[in-house]
C-alpha cells in the first residue's frame, strides 16, 4: 500500500520556485510556509551599560544539551545517504519523508556509535533501552513526531574531564553527564530574505543524532565553551562525527539560570540557541547571566520566564524566540514500530577494547613526558596533530623539541598556507631526522629552519637536501677561527667599542661570522672563539 501511494507522487527539489511542489499526475499541490515575524523588544543601551555594574553575589547554573550528528553512511531508519550541502530534497525516501505506511529499520551503526560515546563519557550503559515518539508539529518534521529516547536512554550517569586553558585560569574540571540518547534529526527550513515564505529541505530528516545532556555543573561561559570544545574533540577522536559546528554536526543548546550565592534552589531556566561557535557560546552565556542578575538585583526576577532565546551575534545579546515547551507537551509514548535495543556484554566489551586513546588520556601522558600545559593542550587539541607528534616521537626524537617545532614554525606555516597537518609534505620521519641532525651538530639551527620550510612545502629527505646543498655544519675550530680573525680585522671600530664596554656587540660579530660561513658555522664554537679573541689583551 505504501509503495502504491509513493509511486503516484513525485517530489521535486526546491529552490526553483518559491514553493515546495508535490506532483500527482496532472494536478499540483503547493506547500508554502509563511514565516511568523514576532516583534521582540531589545534591551536599551542604558540597560546594556548596567550589565557591567551588576552585583557579584549571584551564582550562575549552566547545563548544555549537545546534539552530535553521526558520521554513518546512511540515515538512522532508512538507506538514504546524507551529505552536507547536497541539492535540496535529493536524498529522501518514503521513510524520511514520513509517508503513510513507511516503516523505520534501525541502522546498527547508530547503536555502535552510541555505545562508543557512552563508554568514552564514563557512562553506565542500559543493556536494554527503547525508542519513543516525541510528538510535536513543525514544518520540517513531516511525520509530526520525532523518534527519540525518553525514559530509558542508552547511556547515563557519566562525566567528562576538562582542562581549562591557562589564559582562563587553568585547572581541571569534571562535569557530569546526565544521559546520552539516540534520536533522528528533523529537516531544515530555508527562509527567504523578505520573510514572506520558507522552503523545506528534507535531506537532513532522519539523520542519526546522539544527544548528550550535561549536569548543571558549569558556572560561567568559559567553563561551558571548554566543555563543548572537549565534546567536539572526543567525537572526532572516536570517529563518530566530524563535529563541525558550521555544518550543524555539533549543535549546543545552553540552559542558564542564576540564584543568590548560598541558595540551593535553582532559578528559572532559560534556553539559549543559535550558538555557532565556542566563542559566541561563551559571550551569549555571559550576557544571559548578566541579564538575569540585573533583573534579580532590581527585584524583577518574575520577568525571568522559562523560554527559548536566540543569540544575536550582531547586537551581542539574546532575544526571545518562544515559550519553552514542557515534557507534557511532547506526549511521549513508546515507538511501536521499533523493537527494544538489547546489548550483550560481549558486544560492549568488543567496543571497549577498540576505543582509541582519548583526549584526556593523551593529555595526562604528555604531562608525564614533562611538557607544559600549554604544549599539552595544543598537541592534544587536534587528533591529527597528536598522531603526527606521537609518530615523530616513535622515531626517537625528543618530546620537548618536537613540541617546539610543531607549535612554532610548523603551526605558523599551516596557518599562513591555510593547511592542516595532513596537507603538509613534511613527514614525522623527516622531522625526527631534522631534529637529530641539529642536535648532533651536523647542521645549525638556522640551516635547520631553512630545510624545514623546504620539507613543509615540497617534501623530500633531510639527508639529500644537506648533501645536495652542502649544508653540513662547520665544526672545525681552526676554520672558524680564521673566519673570526677576518671579521675582527675588518671591523676595528666595533672592536674598540666592544673593549670600551659595549659588550652587546658580540652579537654583531657572531652575525658577521655566520654571514661569512653562509650559516654553516657552529654557533657555539663561533661565540666561544669570538669571546676569546675580543677579550684577549694582545
Amino acid at each position: 500500500m505504501s509503495y502504491t501511494i509513493f509511486r503516484t507522487f513525485q517530489f521535486h527539489p526546491l529552490l526553483l520556485n518559491p514553493t515546495s511542489i508535490l506532483k500527482r499526475r496532472n494536478a499540483f499541490f503547493y506547500s508554502t510556509i509563511t514565516k511568523a515575524t514576532a516583534q521582540t523588544k531589545l534591551p536599551t543601551s542604558t540597560q546594556s551599560k548596567k550589565l557591567d555594574k551588576i552585583p557579584k553575589d549571584y551564582e550562575a547554573v549552566i547545563g548544555i544539551e549537545t546534539h552530535v550528528q553521526l558520521s554513518t553512511l546512511t540515515k538512522a531508519f532508512c538507506n538514504c545517504p546524507y551529505s552536507y550541502g547536497s541539492f535540496p530534497n535529493s536524498t529522501i525516501c518514503p521513510v524520511c519523508m514520513g509517508l503513510p505506511g513507511a516503516l523505520p529499520v534501525l541502522n546498527s551503526k547508530v547503536i555502535e556509535f552510541a555505545v562508543k560515546l557512552g563508554l568514552a563519557l564514563n557512562c553506565n550503559l542500559a543493556f536494554e533501552s527503547k525508542f519513543d515518539r516525541k510528538q510535536y508539529f513543525y514544518p520540517d518534521l513531516p511525520k509530526g513526531y520525532q523518534i527519540s529516547q525518553f525514559d530509558v536512554p542508552i547511556a547515563g550517569s557519566g562525566f567528562l574531564d576538562v582542562d581549562i586553558p591557562l589564559e582562563f585560569g587553568g585547572g581541571h574540571k569534571r562535569f557530569g553527564i546526565t544521559r546520552v540518547h539516540m534520536e533522528e534529526d528533523a529537516g531544515k527550513l530555508m527562509h527567504t530574505e523578505n520573510g514572506n515564505f520558507s522552503q523545506v529541505d528534507l535531506n537532513r530528516a532522519g539523520v542519526p543524532l546522539l544527544e548528550i545532556v550535561s549536569e548543571p555543573d558549569m558556572r560561567n561561559g568559559i567553563e561551558a565553551s571548554e566543555y563543548a570544545a572537549e565534546l567536539q574533540r572526543l567525537v572526532r577522536y572516536l570517529g563518530v562525527s566530524n563535529g563541525n559546528m558550521q555544518e550543524g554536526s555539533l549543535r549546543c543548546d545552553v540552559n542558564v539560570s542564576v540564584r543568590p550565592i548560598g541558595q540551593s534552589k535553582f532559578g528559572t531556566k532559560v534556553e539559549v540557541k543559535n550558538l555557532n561557535s565556542f566563542a559566541s557560546m561563551s559571550r551569549a552565556i555571559d550576557f544571559e547571566i548578566s541579564r538575569q542578575v540585573l533583573l534579580h538585583s532590581q527585584g524583577q526576577e518574575d520577568q525571568i520566564v522559562q523560554e527559548t532565546r536566540l543569540w544575536e551575534e550582531g547586537s551581542q545579546r539574546t532575544i526571545t524566540m518562544r515559550k519553552k515547551e514542557g515534557l507534557a507537551d511532547y506526549r511521549y509514548f513508546p515507538e511501536p514500530d521499533l523493537p527494544s535495543v538489547i546489548l550483550s556484554q560481549e558486544y560492549v566489551d568488543g567496543i571497549q577494547n577498540c576505543l582509541p586513546e582519548l583526549p584526556e588520556e593523551k593529555r595526562r601522558r604528555y604531562e608525564k613526558m614533562g611538557l607544559g600545559m600549554q604544549d599539552v593542550l595544543f598537541l592534544a587539541n587536534d587528533k591529527n596533530i597528536a598522531e603526527f607528534f606521537d609518530a615523530t616521537l616513535a622515531k626517537g626524537a625528543d618530546a620537548k623539541l618536537v613540541a617546539n617545532w610543531i607549535m612554532s614554525d610548523i603551526a605558523a606555516f599551516m596557518k599562513n598556507e591555510k593547511l592542516t597537518i595532513n596537507d603538509i609534505k613534511l613527514t614525522p620521519e623527516e622531522l625526527s631526522e631534522l631534529i637529530g641532525s641539529i642536535k648532533g651538530g651536523i647542521i645549525s639551527g638556522k640551516i635547520g629552519k631553512e630545510i624545514l620550510f623546504e620539507l613543509l612545502a615540497k617534501g623530500g629527505s633531510v639527508k639529500e637536501i644537506i648533501e645536495k646543498k652542502d649544508l653540513v655544519q662547520i665544526a672545525d675550530p681552526v676554520e672558524i677561527e680564521k673566519m673570526v680573525d677576518k671579521v675582527i680585522a675588518e671591523n676595528p671600530k666595533q672592536v674598540e667599542q666592544y673593549r670600551g664596554g659595549k659588550t652587546k656587540l658580540q652579537g654583531f660579530f657572531a652575525g658577521q661570522v655566520m654571514k661569512v660561513s653562509k650559516g654553516k658555522a657552529n654557533p657555539g664554537l663561533v661565540n666561544k672563539i669570538i669571546l676569546e679573541k675580543l677579550n684577549s689583551k694582545s
